[in-house]
């Protein structure tokens, strides 16, 4: 589901400078629609668990881009590990 970026900002409760943060520090990476960026439910999911890191676990800046960059390692693991189980073939 593609959501607008107004949307996301209603959907989410953030304000557009805290967007335009997230998005410099690359915690979100909306896709360029054909105005503005447009976001995923993924996106959205992602929104939440920074808004817990930094509200109810009170995670700091650094530390959200490094919780961030782990949960996509072990995202990218889970993928190549499930397309290799997924694809081996018995010998």
């Amino acid at each position: 589901m593609i959501i607008s970026k107004s949307e996301f900002l209603l959907r989410t409760h953030l304000d557009q400078q805290t967007l335009e943060v997230w998005i410099s520090e690359e915690w979100l990476a909306p896709e360029q629609g054909d105005a503005e960026p447009v976001f995923s439910e993924a996106d959205l999911a992602r929104a939440g668990l920074i808004r817990d890191l930094q509200g109810d676990l009170g995670v700091n800046r650094e530390g959200v881009g490094v919780i961030l960059n782990l949960v996509d390692q072990i995202h990218s693991l889970r993928w190549a590990l499930a397309n290799r189980i997924g694809g081996k073939t018995d010998e």
